[in-house]
């Protein structure tokens, strides 16, 4: 057995890997932190936690201000704070799955620029592997450092990646993605209260939002290993919006089919086959022959993706949905762990969404 801490457990992220590791067949949660609750047990903060059947959670763990020596720990802290306590980990020798975006981006600046703080740890992004296996697998495996996607990054890279792995759109790319509310993380803000989140939709970030880079790194770095390297920089509009629902992102992404390619894949059946075939061995990626819900994938691991192709504009469009928390969140964190112990990448990870 595997032992794993889980570094700020009371999140909306710590509570979902609560959820997810509890029935995990080499997983087990010895240590878990959350000051605001620490002395605590699990079960009186999580009562959900109380059952008869077998888990790997013991609902009497007492809740600590810092973490015990485990053998893995999921780091579930706001940017800043996770990479100093990245650093206290690795120097124990604990692999670390950090579920901030602290270790996403590979140029210090950029993140400085991004999120107006100097990098703590600097040295360390040289050999933090990004956790999306669909495109860094080998990396993974191994590795002392995860930086696990963004869960607005997820939906929209893999909705974007085959496209531009092969070649078949053009630089300007347009990202218009709705989240529902657990996306803003369970501290209290005007925003997400009830009376204001509810029967209400909202864009925002309209200058920028923080995954944009993070989006724009990965789908340039995959068009480049595709050997389809744009003929400049991308330029991606992202606009994020806030949907009065729990759990779920919807992607939509726009951008010109490329002149080249317009033989190849002029038609939805052309690029259907593409995705097929690129995503063809991947156990969380599946094109759907409709436009799909956040429903289909609530409570799962799976990335729901559907590309076509607008025969009167000549513009392709791809749309990808997944639930924040999972996949773009704790699921994926799973999926990323499984990885670095060369678990089978499904163990424990619910494939079948909850419907209704």
């Amino acid at each position: 057995m595997i032992s794993v801490s889980i570094v700020n457990v009371t999140s909306y992220t710590g509570s979902e890997l609560l959820r997810l590791l509890s029935q995990h067949p080499q997983f087990v949660v010895t240590s878990v932190t959350a000051r605001s609750a620490a002395g605590k047990r699990l079960g009186e903060v999580f009562p959900q936690l109380h059952t008869r059947t077998n888990t790997r959670v013991d609902p009497d763990l007492v809740i600590k201000e810092e973490p015990e020596q485990t053998d893995l720990a999921f780091v579930c802290l706001p940017h800043a704070a996770a990479a100093e306590s990245v650093v206290t980990l690795i120097e124990r020798g604990t692999r670390v799955v950090d579920l901030s975006a602290d270790f996403r981006l590979r140029d210090a600046s950029l993140y400085e620029e991004w999120y107006k703080h100097t990098h703590p740890a600097p040295g360390l992004l040289e050999t933090a592997v990004y956790g999306l296996c669909e495109r860094y697998r080998a990396s993974i495996e191994g590795a002392l450092l995860v930086a696990n996607p963004g869960c607005y990054a997820t939906a929209a890279i893999l909705g974007l990646i085959p496209a531009l792995a092969m070649g078949i759109i053009g630089p300007d790319v347009i990202i218009d993605a709705k989240s529902g509310v657990s996306g803003a993380g369970r501290s209290l803000t005007l925003g997400t209260h009830y009376a204001e989140a509810n029967e209400d939709v909202s864009a925002y970030s309209l200058s920028g939002h923080r995954h944009l880079p993070e989006i724009t790194q990965e789908l340039e770095a995959a068009a480049l290993a595709g050997g389809h390297p744009v003929n400049r920089s991308l330029r991606i509009t992202f606009i994020p919006h806030l949907i009065p629902m729990t759990r779920g992102i919807l992607a939509t992404c726009y951008a010109d089919l490329d002149q080249d390619a317009m033989q190849r894949v002029s038609t939805t059946v052309g690029v259907r086959s593409l995705y097929e075939e690129y995503y063809a061995d991947e156990p969380f990626v599946q094109v759907v022959d409709q436009p799909p819900h956040t429903k289909w994938t609530y409570g799962s691991n799976q990335c729901l993706v559907y590309p076509m192709v607008d025969m009167r504009t000549r513009r392709f469009l791809v749309i990808s949905c997944l639930d924040n928390l999972v996949k773009g969140a704790a699921g994926q964190a799973i999926q990323n762990a499984n990885r670095l112990y060369g678990i089978p990448e499904a163990s424990g990870l619910p494939a079948v969404p909850l419907y209704p």
